[in-house]
């Protein structure tokens, strides 16, 4: 393809957002995200919630698709009981996102998911997830970090190879992994920090919020999956 591969990166949708003398309902994307594609050689474009209806046609006219951070997947939909620790449920999000996910994974774009992304990823391939997980958040509202070593052999492997310090804020993992998936990351404690869906297809999810840091290896290979992909 010739010039820069168009990534789209999933939204938050949200009432009550402010700015200027405003104060309405609003799609939000944190700058660290469109700014770590464009640091990563793509251009980026926002993907608020939308009719799931429409995942497949959206996902045709990208390069690649960027499943973003933000609240806890209900866990209706890995079929468990909510509970007290887990927040509250974002039905929009979840089922578009689910659907730009198959659409991705239908269609072979290469796909990845940050935080709450590779958690739905999994669910989306039947796993499951932790609700609570103590240690990986340190100041609510503040972005902690640790360190994740890289599984070898696998692509996030290849694409950083030594353990790295990760910038960190969930609480909640994966469990029961999904059909297809194989982890290709740990955290010292040993929860999980990072999936991927061995093969031709380009699928990572990340645990981390790399678009808190100034590692762009993980979006750049996204990027460049991208940019290959026909």
């Amino acid at each position: 393809m010739t010039g820069r591969p168009l990534i789209g990166v999933s939204t938050y949708l949200e009432a009550g957002a402010r700015w200027g003398v405003w104060e309405l309902e609003a799609a939000l994307l944190p700058a660290g995200y469109p700014r770590l594609v464009q640091r990563a050689g793509g251009l980026a474009a926002m993907l608020p919630p939308d009719d799931p209806a429409q995942a497949a046609a959206t996902v045709a006219r990208l390069d690649g698709v960027v499943i973003a951070g933000g609240p806890d997947v209900d866990p209706a939909r890995y079929g468990a009981e909510r509970s007290p620790r887990t927040g509250p449920p974002a039905p929009e999000r979840d089922a578009w996102e689910l659907a730009l996910i198959g659409a991705a994974l239908a269609s072979g774009t290469p796909l990845l998911g940050i935080c709450r992304g590779m958690q739905l990823l999994n669910v989306a391939l039947g796993g499951t997830l932790v609700q609570h997980l103590d240690g990986h958040v340190v100041q609510v509202g503040a972005f902690g970090g640790h360190r994740v070593k890289p599984v070898p052999g696998t692509r996030y492997g290849e694409v950083a190879p030594e353990s790295v310090s990760v910038p960190t804020y969930h609480h909640q993992a994966v469990d029961r992994l999904g059909d297809g998936l194989v982890i290709s990351a740990y955290a010292e404690d040993g929860t999980p920090e990072a999936v991927e869906v061995p093969g031709a297809a380009w699928v990572l999810g990340v645990q981390w919020h790399p678009e808190m840091g100034e590692d762009v290896r993980v979006m750049r290979a996204l990027v460049e999956a991208a940019s290959a992909w026909v």
